[in-house]
């Protein structure tokens, strides 16, 4: 056990960060914007010991806090992070800090309710990525719907109460059957609701066969796979700019990482089972949004239907069960936090000055905004997959590890870096380049130093990862080499 809590202290700090702004009240909105950008900084500061005091060797638990909480039920304030987990909190708390610096100036009403909810958003995921009591988990995993129902429901655009309500049913009624899951296995581990414990546990085939079903629903939704994605864009359209780049950047990931967490070591033969139905939903999720993605008018529409089929790469990659295909998919969550987040905020610069975001209003932005109009090639680039930038390092390990697979496999995956060029480059070009379209974009001002500062950091990041990605991988290597060997080894009941 460490010293510092430093696991708590990333959930809680926040949290009680943004119960500060919302004592500091609406009339001193400077005041707020300090106080939540004080409170980010720090609690990035905070998670950087994780990575630098890591110990990459093992498979094992890190930073673990364990102490009672309700004692009746054998339920406990369990926290930890390994290879799996680690880059997820890191990350978390990395686009932390860039939402409060591009939200400073651009919201007017109700600023310190709004940024109470990202700070308090941002300390239930961690949690949830930190988590290693099955009830701790879900608290944090359902919780965190909530500030994010309210920041799409007040702070959303013209149609922000069907979307709001759309993710919540979505997201909550999938959560459902998972509570009833983890009930079942709390009996069967001798009244116990520790992940590991789960993790060590025998089940019967046809148990785990319909916990399997009640976990792929509930995380099916969060990443979300085809076809129960329709929430997403939606709730992308209807979000405020910083509500999409927590979306992307974090909140889709914890479906993939609930997979990693529970489905995949806690029933390995369920999962080596039913492979082909995730390999088929997400060839599907890969090939077909993809298509669906080039129609859009939508920019914020269109890059939700990309991080779709993004996402639809990373759970083939898990269910390849190799080692290129689950580090390529982990990969490719980082990357995609860094490069939808950059997306979304690129897509809010110009909504911020133009209120609109059909691509057919713009066209020739590069003629007033030069230096946006760079940062944004470089991650329209990305998105499509070019070498050298992250997008590239998670595509290609993936397919390497389908191609190992099967050849086929390999194939239809590659049409994502088709696709992905296809959608990206095509709108860019029409926003981008060409003759200015109209007054509007003549008259449009180069973006500002808080939102360079904000593109510029997530372009270095996206450059780093595509250029030297050694160090996102070799903290991975020990707990993916462990799970792999879990997901290999049956639990069924003799």
């Amino acid at each position: 056990m460490q010293e510092l809590p430093i696991l708590s202290l990333a959930i809680w700090l926040p949290i009680l960060t943004g119960i500060l702004t919302l004592l500091a009240g609406e009339g001193r909105p400077q005041l707020v914007r300090w106080i939540a950008l004080l409170g980010t900084v720090l609690t990035f500061v905070i998670t950087l010991p994780l990575y630098s005091q890591f110990d990459a060797s093992t498979a094992a638990m890190q930073f673990v806090e364990k102490k009672p909480w309700i004692a009746l039920f054998n339920i406990n304030y369990h926290l930890g992070v390994d290879g799996l987990s680690l880059w997820f909190v890191l990350l978390t708390s990395f686009i932390s800090v860039l939402v409060v610096v591009t939200s400073w100036s651009n919201v007017s009403r109700k600023l310190a309710q709004y940024m109470a909810a990202f700070l308090i958003m941002e300390g239930l995921m961690i949690g949830v990525f930190s988590a290693l009591d099955a009830i701790l988990f879900y608290i944090f995993f359902e919780a965190m719907l909530i500030p994010m129902f309210l920041i799409i429901g007040v702070w959303g655009g013209p149609n922000r109460v069907y979307a709001t309500i759309k993710f919540f049913l979505y997201t909550f009624l999938g959560s459902v059957p998972m509570l009833v899951a983890l009930l079942y296995m709390y009996f069967q581990a001798g009244q116990s609701f520790d992940i590991l414990t789960f993790q060590d546990m025998a089940i019967g085939m046809t148990a785990q066969t319909l916990i399997w079903f009640a976990f792929l629903l509930a995380f099916s939704i969060k990443i979300p796979m085809w076809p129960v994605h329709t929430w997403l864009p939606d709730a992308h359209v209807e979000a405020p700019t910083a509500g999409s780049v927590v979306l992307a950047a974090i909140m889709l990931k914890i479906g993939a990482y609930g997979f990693l967490r529970f489905s995949m070591p806690m029933l390995p033969d369920a999962t080596r089972e039913l492979a082909w139905l995730m390999i088929a939903l997400s060839l599907i999720a890969v090939v077909y949004i993809g298509l669906v993605a080039i129609v859009q008018e939508d920019m914020k529409k269109l890059i939700a239907y990309s991080s779709i089929s993004h996402m639809g790469f990373v759970t083939l990659g898990l269910y390849l069960f190799n080692k290129a295909g689950m580090e390529g998919a982990i990969i490719q969550m980082i990357s995609h936090g860094f490069i939808s987040a950059a997306m979304f905020l690129c897509v809010g610069v110009l909504y911020d000055r133009m209120h609109t975001r059909l691509i057919s209003r713009y066209g020739g932005v590069a003629n007033s905004m030069p230096v946006f109009a760079s940062l944004m090639l470089l991650f329209s680039m990305a998105n499509a997959g070019l070498p050298g930038t992250s997008g590239f390092v998670g595509e290609f390990m993936v397919i390497l590890g389908s191609y190992q697979v099967n050849p086929w496999f390999a194939i239809a995956a590659a049409t994502t870096l088709i696709w992905g060029a296809g959608y990206t480059l095509w709108m860019y070009k029409r926003v981008i380049f060409g003759p200015v379209a109209n007054e509007e974009v003549a008259q449009l001002k180069e973006a500002n130093g808080r939102e360079i500062f904000a593109l510029l950091t997530l372009a270095a990041f996206t450059l780093l990862m595509g250029l030297w990605p050694a160090p996102f991988q070799e903290v991975m290597h020990a707990s993916v080499d462990h799970l792999l060997g879990q997901v290999a080894v049956s639990k069924v009941l003799p």
